[in-house]
């Protein structure tokens, strides 16, 4: 009986461990396009979106204010937020820097 629950603590513990990521599982997006505010969408995450030649993307950020950036021309750097995207909506990107064109 010992030996089963140390089996299974162990078992545990190894599952525990393999579900974690590492930083190295984020991916970084360089993304160049318009910034708009996001209105009303069937997927509600995000302040605002980007739209490049091929893709939308919804964005957040802690650290910039995207509303300066509103309708104008940028460059970004971010890095994808995890779990998303939800309900068939754009992936959700963690703006951490921006540089008008």
């Amino acid at each position: 009986m010992k030996k089963l629950i140390l089996l299974m603590a162990l078992g545990f513990g190894f599952a525990g461990c393999s579900s974690m990521k590492s930083p190295k599982d984020t991916l970084t997006f360089y993304l160049k396009g318009k910034i708009e505010k996001m209105g009303m969408t069937t997927y509600q995450y995000g302040t605002h979106t980007i739209t490049t030649s091929d893709h939308t993307y919804a964005l957040r950020s802690k650290t910039i204010d995207l509303n300066k950036f509103e309708n104008k021309e940028v460059k970004l750097v971010g890095t994808k937020v995890p779990g998303y995207p939800l309900e068939n909506g754009p992936l959700l990107i963690e703006v951490s820097s921006v540089k008008a064109k």
